[in-house]
């Protein structure tokens, strides 16, 4: 159950890190844009300092230690539990590439690389300046995508499966 998670995780790490590497050369050293769809869906480079959306609620080391110690604790959680169904194995391996991915970021750059850019909305409402969606990543997306499917499949997640009862041939046929 736990190589399958990490199968997982190492598949949305090696994505994830991919990505940011061609978004760095193709991106950031060139047009610093790439429009895919209009002016909705676009490739923008951005190095995020801060957590989720951006924001800055601590240090760069801090939420470095925060994100490593909350890794760690996932795989304590996963390394205790251990369950075996899809929903589980399928949530727990985006959560942690997705963890991973962004942590290799924080010690290789002291920020995370985002640039996935969809561009739903974006001017002045009460006179500030909105963009609805923040710029992220694969290691995002693996990230929500396993929240996700936690909140939809919860039950199923987190579960108890009941032990196994005895076959009654085979209590029927051991002796007394």
């Amino acid at each position: 159950m736990i190589s399958k998670i990490i199968w997982i995780a190492f598949g949305v790490i090696t994505l994830d890190q991919i990505t940011k590497q061609l978004a760095k050369q193709f991106i950031f050293y060139g047009p610093g844009q790439i429009d895919l769809i209009g002016d909705w869906l676009k490739f923008t480079y951005t190095e995020n300092p801060g957590i989720a959306f951006g924001l800055e609620l601590a240090g760069p080391m801090f939420i470095t230690i925060f994100a490593l110690i909350a890794t760690i604790g996932i795989f304590y959680y996963l390394y205790k539990t251990k369950r075996d169904n899809i929903y589980y194995i399928l949530a727990f391996g985006l959560i942690i590439g997705g963890a991973i991915g962004n942590l290799i970021d924080r010690f290789l750059y002291g920020q995370v690389i985002d640039f996935i850019h969809f561009d739903l909305y974006k001017g002045y409402i009460f006179g500030k300046y909105i963009a609805l969606w923040p710029i992220f990543n694969i290691a995002d997306s693996a990230i929500t995508i396993g929240v996700a499917i936690m909140l939809i499949w919860y039950q199923h997640i987190f579960e108890e499966t009941p032990a196994s009862e005895p076959n009654l041939q085979e209590q029927q046929h051991k002796p007394s």
